[in-house]
């Protein structure tokens, strides 16, 4: 349950403060038409979302990789258009043809972040459920209700953020917004930059993998950062709301304004609560989460040569799992799993990492294979296929007794491990 907890705040707490700012900002700022663009694009991203996790989970139709690569380059096109158009000459003409452009450009950005954490997210029960085969287990009712919670904790950042953002200027909050997405940017930039690398895209480069890794290995730095803000601004509305001296003509109007307050006050509190609690969840309860699981140390291939790793079906026909890996000349190892598949002559091969996890890697446990991070069992007889925590597929071929990995097809992935 912890686990799942954690896996569900780090996927969308970030999302769910930007998407609360942005909702706020849409509603103080934002004429009806412009509203009604932010808000179309925010459902379509919700539709979206939860069509990905399907098909992702259900199929292999989608590369992970390339889906997010485009997430990210429209992402990063929105921020740039939003940071020019919202400049004041732009953002004070009524009818200005810049002015609908900005908010086509953060309904974009509401677009993409929905997109880009919430399938995750969708795909645990589905994923929960290949590994208990039952919603009636009591395993699988723990992990869901730790979803649940996270779900919940999430909603109230995005409420806490929009009502509190609320109570300031448009002119306001604006510099907030934009440094809250600024964040959320550097963090596409190293994820696009990822995707490059992988795909070969663009060829190896010091700069991009060192920035993409640094982001991949301080991501919680970057959310904790980005509720910073969220945090000052409350504890500013908290304590303007003991010195508020807004005139009234009666004690009605006295009364109306004192609930005013008292409904900013609760909020604001409220935000202080969720922000810590999130962080908490992502440290505190992540600790008490982990196992003391040690992946299996790596074993030597049969052979390496300039172009592939061999591995003899003998070292592997025990029918557990085997871990291997390449050293590349940046000195990152890159590990692979390969596991005889139970009932068949064929072996399940994929690198030690996944597109939702990381590269925690995997560990056998009584005849399953397990991710070390969220304890998703994996379906042995689909680790070589897309979809879900199934390790990430790379290309392979069985000759003369042997499986073959191709190291270039393993140097696609460095940037993925640390």
């Amino acid at each position: 349950m912890l686990s799942y907890l954690v896996l569900t705040t780090r996927a969308l707490v970030m999302g769910a403060l930007l998407c609360g700012m942005i909702h706020g900002y849409t509603r103080i700022a934002g004429k009806k038409g412009e509203k009604r663009i932010v808000w179309i694009l925010a459902l379509l991203g919700l539709v979206c979302s939860l069509l990905i996790a399907w098909i992702r989970n259900t199929t292999s139709l989608i590369d992970t990789a390339i889906l997010n690569g485009w997430v990210y380059l429209l992402s990063l096109l929105a921020f740039v258009v939003f940071l020019i158009t919202s400049l004041k000459p732009f953002r004070n003409k009524e009818k200005s043809v810049v002015r609908r452009i900005s908010w086509i450009a953060l309904g974009l950005l509401y677009f993409t972040i929905i997109v880009y954490a919430a399938p995750t997210v969708w795909a645990y029960p589905y994923q929960e459920l290949m590994a208990e085969k039952t919603i009636i287990s009591t395993e699988y009712l723990m992990n869901m209700i730790g979803v649940t919670v996270g779900l919940v904790l999430c909603l109230l950042v995005f409420l806490a953020a929009e009502k509190c953002l609320m109570r300031f200027s448009p002119n306001g909050i604006l510099p907030v917004l934009k440094l809250e997405l600024l964040f959320n940017a550097m963090l596409r930039l190293a994820g696009l930059f990822s995707v490059l690398l992988q795909k070969r895209i663009v060829l190896s480069n010091h700069t991009m993998f060192t920035y993409s890794v640094f982001a991949k290995t301080h991501t919680d730095w970057f959310i904790y950062l980005a509720l910073v803000p969220l945090g000052l601004a409350a504890i500013l509305l908290w304590t303007r709301s003991f010195r508020q001296k807004e005139p009234y003509r009666n004690p009605a109007e006295h009364r109306q304004i004192r609930a005013k307050w008292r409904n900013i006050r609760r909020w604001a509190s409220t935000a202080v609560v969720v922000c810590l609690l999130a962080v908490s969840t992502m440290t505190v309860v992540e600790a008490m989460s982990k196992t003391d699981t040690t992946l299996s140390p790596i074993e030597e291939a049969t052979k390496v040569d300039d172009k592939n790793v061999y591995v003899s079906f003998d070292l592997v026909a025990d029918g557990h799992l085997h871990r291997f890996a390449y050293e590349t000349e940046n000195g990152v190892s890159i590990r692979f799993i390969v596991i005889k598949k139970p009932n068949s002559s064929s072996y399940g091969v994929g690198l030690d990492a996944c597109d939702v996890c990381g590269e925690t890697g995997y560990y056998e446990r009584d005849g399953q294979v397990v991710c070390n991070l969220c304890d998703v069992v994996m379906n042995i007889s689909t680790i070589g296929f897309k979809g879900g925590c199934n390790p990430i597929v790379i290309p392979y071929e069985v000759n003369s007794g042997q499986i073959i990995v191709p190291i270039e097809g393993l140097k696609e992935y460095e940037s993925e491990f640390k």
